[in-house]
């Protein structure tokens, strides 16, 4: 193998999505699976969860939607979370975020409100304005009227309660519909975020949704890298880009086959670790495009082909995260198409 083995375990996808569905009892839970399901594969990802019983799909772009709607069929709904005018064309589901979108459609749709995100949705004034003249809502199906949570996350934000507030508030002020609020981490926020519909994205791909403490969800993926070359290195001698790493002592370097063209930031320079053989390795020198090295003295048994974990049970995706100051989401969104990838069934 000259390139990376990328490992999905749908299996795993299910399971997390059926743990969010029995903490979320109060309505059903959808799959989010924008950004190629977080880059691992949306039509794999959407096609096992729709078998286990999955109705509900968001995506962000109309284009994700129409590619989806092949795969699953006419029956779940495909929720276009920036998807008008051009999702109504395709059997999707666009999600409305302005009154200008509102007068403009008819048919189904899910009208999403701004609580404080300040992003997308109704802002206080246009609701007020929804208020006083329901109009622009004729011809238009609600199905769900959406918000946000902005700091899901940090369960002691003050924000949280902020947006169940104005989200209860909104609520009266429209027409009776189905509400959509939870996203990952405000499924385990407590009975207040319970809704008819929850949106989680990264809780089924494995990452934590409760910072902090121990993860309630299954590892996903595992990325292995191979061993392309081996070679003993002097005290004193620098490796890669800048001699950024001069050996402390006689070692043996393995270059393997992959870099930051393919998902793996170059900030986890010299702070990374890679598993081999079980035995925990150091990456050393900086992360170039294709390559990047590590220190396997302490593997002796370390071979060229061997495959190197890079993400996996001792180092997640998460964890990766925190070397480099980012989240699990960007190491997951990152990771490239050089991979092979295997699919372990649901």
């Amino acid at each position: 193998m000259s390139r990376g083995l990328l490992t999905i375990d749908l299996g795993a996808i299910v399971r997390n999505w059926r743990k969010l569905c029995a903490i979320h009892a109060s309505g059903a839970v959808a799959g989010v699976v924008k950004a190629n399901a977080y880059g691992l594969g949306a039509g794999p990802v959407a096609t096992a969860l729709r078998d286990a019983g999955c109705r509900h799909f968001f995506v962000a772009q109309p284009r994700e939607g129409i590619a989806l709607r092949k795969v699953l069929g006419p029956e779940p709904m495909i929720a276009v979370l920036g998807g008008f005018p051009r999702a109504r064309r395709h059997g999707l589901t666009p999600v409305l975020n302005s009154l200008e979108e509102l007068r403009a459609h008819q048919g189904q749709a899910i009208l999403q409100v701004d609580t404080g995100m300040s992003r997308l949705g109704l802002d206080a004034s246009e609701l007020e304005s929804l208020a006083r003249d329901p109009s622009p809502l004729e011809g238009t199906e609600l199905l769900y009227v959406m918000t946000h949570l902005a700091a899901a996350d940090e369960p002691g934000h003050p924000l949280n309660a902020v947006q169940a507030d104005r989200f209860a508030e909104a609520c009266l002020k429209l027409p009776r519909a189905r509400r959509s609020f939870a996203n990952s981490s405000g499924i385990f926020l407590g009975g207040r975020y319970a809704s008819d519909l929850a949106r989680p994205g990264c809780a089924l791909y494995g990452i934590n949704p409760t910072p902090g403490k121990p993860n309630p969800m299954e590892p996903v993926v595992r990325l292995e890298v191979p061993v392309l070359q081996l070679r003993t290195i002097a005290a004193g001698q620098t490796v890669g880009y800048g001699g950024t790493w001069m050996a402390a002592r006689p070692s043996r370097i393995a270059t393997i086959a992959a870099g930051y063209a393919d998902g793996l930031p170059r900030a986890i320079d010299g702070r990374a670790k890679g598993v081999i053989r079980g035995k925990a390795v150091p990456m050393v020198g900086r992360v170039s495009m294709d390559l990047i090295t590590l220190d396997v003295t302490d593997a002796p048994g370390a071979a060229v082909g061997d495959l190197v974990e890079i993400i996996g049970p001792a180092q997640d995706a998460d964890a990766l995260a925190r070397i480099c100051g980012t989240i699990g989401y960007e190491i997951l969104t990152s990771l490239g198409n050089r991979y092979e990838r295997r699919y372990l069934p649901a």
